[in-house]
């Protein structure tokens, strides 16, 4: 039976409702090299993103997937320690972002020792922090894929068809998702066990839908952040294109950043439940479509 790992186990689709797919409760974003997520005490971080979690249990949601890769400051521990004081499930990956962040050790790691890193971590843990990472994180600069993000790219497709975890990726450009896919194809995975991270800010829309004729999940996140018409109308022709099988909305909120003091000022999660569905459901957009929007399409993308 497919279930949903999380930082308070395996879940199945019955013990879940509504999930945020795309949200940071810790990140650092400070000048590479600093190294601030080393140091950030979870106390610090419950203090400070625990009543951002309880909002949206108000709400209804039931979980939250936990978007932070290696070479941005994740810290399974701290997404742990968050979701035992809220009693809320997080999901959490394994992974690397991008250029100029991905670390040195992965820049000298060979496919192979990469592909194995992954595969530790989600038929395991996340070095002793006693979470198993659910997914796979990655991402893709705006003109082009490297060769280092490639070799990242392949490592995770491969741990990706051992396992049958999703690969989420950070790419703008929708040029970049295609060569993606052929990497992901051609090392033996699938565009289905993709996920087109930021697809709303790619202004083709053309690209949205053929990626989505590709198989490959869309998300549209941000949703806060930018015009709710843009959105909307956006969702409401992938819809009538029959792709609502294939598509996630989200925040990219949060969080909790090391290197600014006291973490900073966090960006709430409920905009989504509290403004945009609605917004969605005036526009014509069925309660049905809305379930399968935010509880059934994030399931289905993020279970194994």
């Amino acid at each position: 039976m497919p279930h949903l790992i999380t930082t308070l186990g395996p879940l199945a689709a019955d013990q879940l409702g509504l999930i945020l797919p795309h949200e940071h409760i810790f990140v650092d974003l400070g000048p590479i090299g600093e190294n601030a997520y080393l140091h950030a005490d979870p106390a610090d971080v419950i203090r400070l993103m625990a009543p951002e979690i309880e909002a949206i249990k108000a709400q209804g949601v039931t979980a939250l997937v936990e978007c932070t890769p290696e070479g941005v400051g994740r810290r399974a521990d701290i997404d742990r320690a968050v979701s035992l004081a809220t009693n809320f499930p997080v999901i959490v990956p394994t992974g690397i972002y991008r250029e100029p962040w991905v670390p040195q050790w992965a820049h000298e790691a060979d496919e192979t020792e990469l592909r194995n890193w992954m595969l530790k971590e989600l038929t395991g843990a996340i070095g002793d922090s006693g979470v198993q990472a659910a997914w796979i994180k990655v991402s893709a600069g705006d003109d082009g894929i490297t060769d280092c993000e490639a070799k990242i790219l392949r490592a995770a497709a491969k741990a990706g068809a051992a396992t049958g975890a999703i690969i989420g990726s950070h790419t703008i450009r929708g040029r970049v998702v295609r060569d993606q896919l052929d990497i992901i194809e051609a090392a033996g995975y699938t565009a289905e066990r993709f996920i087109w991270i930021h697809t709303q800010a790619e202004p083709d829309f053309d690209l949205h839908l053929e990626m989505a004729q590709r198989g490959c999940w869309l998300e549209y996140d941000a949703i806060g952040s930018g015009e709710d018409e843009q959105y909307i109308e956006r969702i409401q022709r992938l819809l009538d294109a029959g792709f609502g099988h294939r598509l996630m909305l989200s925040h990219d909120r949060g969080w909790y950043d090391p290197s600014k003091p006291g973490g900073g000022v966090p960006k709430p999660y409920t905009y989504l439940v509290e403004h945009f569905l609605p917004k969605l459901r005036a526009a014509g957009v069925s309660d049905d479509t809305i379930i399968q929007l935010t509880q059934t399409n994030p399931f289905q993308a993020y279970a194994r």
